[in-house]
């Protein structure tokens, strides 16, 4: 259901940005900010994984048509229950995820461009479960390292001083099951350089959000 819902959401969005004025796109651009990621699971009495944290992404246009880019975000949970009287059990989650690839684009008028990405994808996560009982404590760990990639059609359009893209995707591997992805973003452009951006992108039962700063060139 989730995953209708994001496509019908990216092809509504369609007209918007295809009715842009003007081009004014970059693909060479560095950007950071605040990074959230839910996940619909319920692991015992915890409940669904809310993690924040950060992120840093980049990309470099090496030729007219070509462009390579770069994702590192970093989030984490922290959850603490006290299923009985004296016995205190924290969860903590942690996050990492990094993304390398080669992206194309192609001008399908003078304000919108197709693009076409294919990326490697690392996904890590470290969790841990700390129980306390009358003043003894033992504790767990467990990491899950994934590895895949990504691949990805979109469009990208707006003018000098708006802009938005949606791409749908899918992401596998030897360590994925393989899933759809679906991502929705924007850009508000304060000058050619600085720059407001906002992004959620959905894979099966997560959902990342992230809001930052971008400086293109």
């Amino acid at each position: 259901m989730k995953k209708r819902f994001v496509l019908a959401a990216m092809l509504a969005a369609a007209p918007f940005v295809a009715s842009a004025a003007g081009n004014g796109l970059s693909y060479t651009y560095v950007e950071g900010g605040y990074a959230q990621a839910k996940i619909n699971e319920n692991f015992d009495d915890f409940g669904d994984v809310d993690a924040s944290g950060g992120y840093l992404k980049g990309s470099f246009e090496f030729s007219p048509s070509f462009y390579l880019f770069g994702t590192y975000a970093k989030a984490s949970d922290d959850e603490t229950i006290e299923p009985i009287d004296g016995l205190t059990v924290r969860l903590e989650d942690d996050f990492t995820q990094a993304e390398g690839g080669v992206g194309y684009h192609m001008a399908w008028g003078e304000n919108v461009d197709f693009i076409a990405e294919a990326a490697y994808v690392s996904l890590e996560r470290d969790v841990t479960v700390t129980a306390r009982f009358q003043g003894e404590s033992d504790s767990d760990s467990a990491t899950i390292d994934q590895h895949g990639g990504r691949a990805a059609l979109g469009v990208r359009g707006g003018n000098e001083r708006a802009e938005g893209w949606f791409k749908v995707g899918y992401l596998g591997g030897s360590d994925f099951d393989g899933n759809f992805i679906g991502t929705l973003g924007g850009q508000y452009k304060f000058n050619p350089t600085w720059g407001l951006v906002g992004e959620v992108e959905v894979i099966d039962d997560i959902t990342r959000y992230t809001a930052g700063v971008r400086a293109s060139f």
